[in-house]
């Protein structure tokens, strides 16, 4: 049996995104247009992208998760995400990676997203 690795007490559960990058508003918005289809809200904003992180040379690594391990499109979202980010001009590869941890939770989903599906 295997252990699980002792959580740092204080380090972030998702690890940040590289905001400041000038990618980053243009792959937050190609998220935006990936959609999961029994849900219709948009994959950001139902709170799935935990991380975007660009690197220098503007590879982009997506960590990203599903609202439950059995989803059906589990093994297609990866591929529609990188094939909406990928076209932006100077992005130079695309990797995305899905975590169950921590597991999503309703209250990731953007005010939006609550709105749009009756939870506020």
């Amino acid at each position: 049996m295997t252990e699980a690795s002792p959580k740092l007490e204080g380090a972030p559960l998702i690890a940040p995104s590289t905001t400041d990058h000038p990618l980053y508003d243009q792959v937050v918005e190609a998220c935006r247009g990936v959609y999961d289809p029994e849900i219709p809200v948009n994959i950001y904003d139902l709170g799935l992208i935990y991380t975007i992180d660009i690197s220098s040379e503007n590879a982009v690594k997506v960590i990203m998760t599903l609202t439950a391990p059995g989803c059906p499109v589990a093994g297609e979202m990866p591929g529609w995400i990188a094939d909406a980010v990928e076209p932006i001009g100077g992005v130079k590869q695309v990797d995305v990676e899905i975590t169950w941890d921590p597991p999503w939770g309703m209250d990731m989903m953007s005010d939006e997203a609550r709105l749009e599906l009756g939870f506020m």
